[in-house]
């Protein structure tokens, strides 16, 4: 499968919550290892536990050496204070983290792959953005919660 059929399967996985996961957006998460999935998830209805740490959860061991498919940039930090998304996947051993879309909330905004580069993970942002914000309806969400509006990269 590829980057773009691996995304495609994030969106899946995030669209079981669409609309269920308030205050958080929805998020979906897919851990590819050697070419299969190891761990896919979404943001659990009511917003937690997220997509990456439940992602993370049903990989195990297998999360090291995978590479991360995130519809949403992981966040840098935590509004309840728990581990921030970002540093579950550096402590698993993502090598790898790909992004569709920036996050423009203050738990994120560039802080998450801030971190995950600073921790040596390539972070690759913009695959499928302007296709995976209109499927997940990100526009209102960020709308709703007064963020400023990502730019459209679609990178395919």
């Amino acid at each position: 499968m590829s980057d773009d059929s691996h995304m495609r399967a994030a969106v899946e996985a995030a669209r079981i919550n669409l609309g269920l996961t308030s205050p958080n957006p929805v998020v979906g998460c897919v851990l590819v290892r050697d070419g299969k999935i190891v761990g896919k998830a979404a943001t659990a209805a009511g917003g937690r536990p997220h997509a990456e740490d439940q992602a993370l959860v049903q990989a195990g061991s297998l999360a090291r050496g995978a590479t991360a498919y995130v519809t949403l940039e992981p966040c840098g930090a935590r509004s309840s204070g728990g581990v921030a998304c970002a540093d579950l996947l550096i402590a698993a051993g993502v090598v790898r983290v790909v992004v569709a879309c920036e996050d423009p909330s203050p738990f994120a905004s560039g802080r998450g792959s801030e971190r995950l580069t600073a921790a040596g993970i390539v972070v690759e942002t913009g695959l499928l953005s302007g296709w995976v914000l209109d499927s997940l309806d990100y526009w209102a969400w960020f709308r709703s919660q007064s963020l400023a509006m990502p730019q459209r990269t679609d990178r395919t």
